[in-house]
């Protein structure tokens, strides 16, 4: 019998109210499961910052009632905190499904992460974890072997469907368990999280096989080389590549580090079929007429260090764009990537090439469910309570409101942010609990966590303002100024000495300073009386506010 007095607490610490970090803590007594492990990559005000992962204080603090972290599927916003987090845990296992264990043992050699042994969780599996037991169940996305998984505990089951959508002709046969899921919700569900990525968007998301059928007809009538820009994790979509140019007899090169990885583990693994004649080395490109010739590459979101920016670039050693190419962009930007995007596309017509990209030619579809799906999902399975994860605020809300139309209770309905837990009890009822610790850590360069907010606004200000340094020699012994003062300006805008407003800030500096005959003891106080002056004098002059460094030097 479960404790009366025991709640069942689920956190998400990253993943509802943005897209990406999504990390979700399932705690019962001094039992805690941990679902996914991602990270989030930084948006343009986050000056130097690499990548963004999940605050997980809340966890450090109960580091021994961890008892296993299980994976979705190995996409980088459900997996890449791994090796940031992992080293907190030693011992603790991490569960994944074939293909994440392939992806995820290169990860885990690449950051030497030895500590944390890695196990199979594969869809009908059932995995005992203290009162928690783990039931994987397979769903569609944009990666083979993605699951959801239903954990059974003592108040209850608790359903988290990963990122999903139910394509009913997926391209490697394997479709989901609808089985399962109206089993569960025969059984009873008592909360359900689900996918809000595309909580807006009406109707059904297209079947992955559709993009097959977009290559095909672009690729028939060509006599040019194709390139098609696609996620290195996609590996649906590298076999439906894979298949056109077999059916145009054309030869295959796969370039970008992340994607001839990928494509060499799911190759292993059997999750890619082809005739290996047909691949060709990349340095072999040249070799090929170009009318026989699919080049598979990263890039696809613009980024500037991948295959396709490269390219468009002149920059890369392998593949020059020529007129006569056409490119195929099989990817929407994610929320962000836009103008890298937008950028690499103009720079791949300048070169000559023709490119299909999403406003122009459908060869992309989702790897998420839209309304239907959400739908058929929270009809399948009638939970209890109802909580949207995986998306940003205003998804959360519509998708809320897609649960109340298939019969959840308004009140149970619960859009919660980051660091919010909820409590639900064995008597069946549920409330929100006390916050705890959630938000963005910072990964720049080795550091993880020593960037903080402070550094971050700093770099906002020199980024909007540039910086203002004034250096003072002052006398040791009386205090007096030495000289004239120096100033530097970076960023601000670009004076030389003799500039008026250059002359009038010196002149502001002496007579803030000017203290005669009376020995300035406190060289913080004169810094103070700099920086003010400096500060209002050049705000009237310009309406900007840089960063004023006063420097003093004691001789």
């Amino acid at each position: 019998m479960p404790d009366p007095s025991k709640p069942l607490r689920i956190i998400p610490l990253g993943g509802v109210g943005e897209i990406g970090k999504n990390m979700y803590v399932f705690e019962y007594g001094d039992d805690i499961v941990v679902i996914d492990c991602g990270l989030m990559f930084p948006d343009e005000e986050m000056f130097g910052i690499d990548i963004v992962i999940p605050d997980i204080t809340y966890l450090k603090e109960r580091r021994a009632n961890v008892r296993a972290f299980l994976i979705t599927h190995a996409h980088e916003d459900h997996v890449g905190a791994l090796p940031y987090v992992l080293p907190e845990f030693p011992g603790v296992p991490v569960y994944a499904s074939t293909l994440a264990r392939g992806l995820l043992g290169n990860k885990i050699k690449e950051h030497r992460l030895h500590n944390n042994p890695l196990r199979a969780l594969d869809p009908g599996d059932v995995l005992e974890l203290g009162p928690f037991t783990a039931l994987p169940f397979r769903v569609g996305h944009s990666i083979p072997d993605a699951m959801g998984i239903a954990l059974r505990t003592p108040v209850g089951t608790v359903v988290h469907t990963g990122d999903f959508k139910f394509d009913h002709t997926p391209v490697d046969g394997k479709l989901s368990d609808f089985h399962i899921l109206a089993k569960l919700g025969e059984e009873g569900v008592i909360a359900l999280l689900s996918d809000s990525t595309r909580a807006e968007n009406p109707g059904y998301t297209p079947s992955e096989r559709t993009v097959g059928e977009a290559f095909r007809e672009i690729m028939e009538p060509l006599t040019g080389r194709v390139i098609v820009a696609t996620f290195a994790s996609n590996i649906a979509r590298i076999q439906q590549v894979l298949d056109a140019a077999a059916q145009f007899d054309r030869k295959v090169a796969v370039i970008g580090r992340s994607m001839e990885q990928n494509f060499r583990i799911a190759t292993d693994l059997g999750y890619l079929k082809y005739d290996p004649g047909r691949m060709i080395p990349k340095d072999k490109i040249r070799d090929v007429p170009d009318g026989k010739l699919v080049i598979a590459t990263t890039g696809a979101q613009g980024e500037p260090m991948a295959g396709l920016a490269r390219m468009a670039n002149r920059d890369h050693r392998n593949v020059e764009i020529q007129p006569g190419d056409t490119v195929i962009v099989s990817a929407s930007p994610i929320p962000g990537n836009e103008e890298y995007v937008s950028r690499t596309i103009d720079n791949l017509f300048k070169a000559g090439a023709n490119v299909l990209y999403h406003t122009i030619k459908r060869a992309h579809v989702s790897g998420h469910g839209s309304q239907e799906e959400l739908k058929l999902m929270l009809g399948l399975t009638r939970p209890r309570y109802f909580i949207p994860m995986h998306g940003e605020f205003r998804m959360q809300v519509q998708h809320g409101r897609l649960a109340i139309e298939t019969g959840v209770q308004p009140e149970n309905v619960f859009i919660i942010e980051n660091g919010q837990p909820i409590e639900i009890l064995p008597d069946g009822s549920a409330r929100r609990g006390t916050p705890v610790t959630a938000g963005y850590v910072y990964v720049d360069g080795l550091s993880v966590g020593e960037v903080g907010d402070v550094v971050l606004r700093d770099r906002r200000a020199l980024a909007n303002d540039g910086i203002f340094m004034v250096v003072v020699t002052v006398d040791k012994q009386t205090g007096n100024i030495i000289g004239r003062p120096e100033v530097i300006t970076r960023g601000f805008v670009h004076l030389n000495e003799k500039d008026p407003i250059m002359v009038e800030a010196i002149d502001r500096v002496m007579a803030s300073i000017e203290n005669p005959g009376d020995h300035i003891s406190e060289i913080a106080l004169l810094k103070v009386q700099i920086k003010d002056g400096v500060s209002r004098y050049l705000y009237e002059q310009t309406k900007r506010r840089p960063m004023v460094f006063p420097v003093v030097v004691e001789v």
